[in-house]
């Protein structure tokens, strides 16, 4: 490896030294409920993230919840240390479409219903306040 490729590839390790990511695949919940506990979350810090998130009414917010710790958890084994609270914030979250299990329901008069069932890939990425205010600016 070249001196200016070795440096290069340091500098970006660096910068990705301050995100953390963690994925939560093949949910079975719809996207739109999903989304629904993941906006109260975007932005926050992540301890009181996780205060609003234990004390919500929605199912899908213990798996959030539990998403959230495992992303803390990678970034405290990254950077060698504990997290302090005002330190970590939600830099994104996001909610995607997953394959969906087609299912079929007897209708009248000889028909089918098609059943729909949904799931859903939701995707985490914490990192440090300055971290926030560069992607802003």
């Amino acid at each position: 490896m070249g001196v200016r490729k070795r440096n290069s590839a340091e500098k970006i390790k660096e910068a990705n030294k301050a995100v953390c990511c963690a994925k939560l695949r093949n949910v079975p919940s719809s996207p739109r409920k999903m989304r629904y506990v993941v906006d109260m979350v975007r932005g926050m810090e992540v301890f009181k993230a996780l205060g609003v998130l234990k004390f919500s009414n929605k199912e899908a917010a213990a798996k959030v919840e539990k998403l959230l710790r495992s992303a803390i958890a990678n970034w405290e084994q990254k950077n060698e240390r504990k997290a302090e609270a005002g330190e970590l914030f939600v830099n994104t979250i996001f909610v995607d479409a997953a394959p969906m299990l087609k299912r079929l329901r007897p209708a009248p008069q000889g028909r089918g219903y098609r059943i729909r069932k949904r799931s859903n890939h939701v995707t985490l990425f914490i990192g440090t306040k300055d971290n926030n205010t560069k992607k802003e600016a």
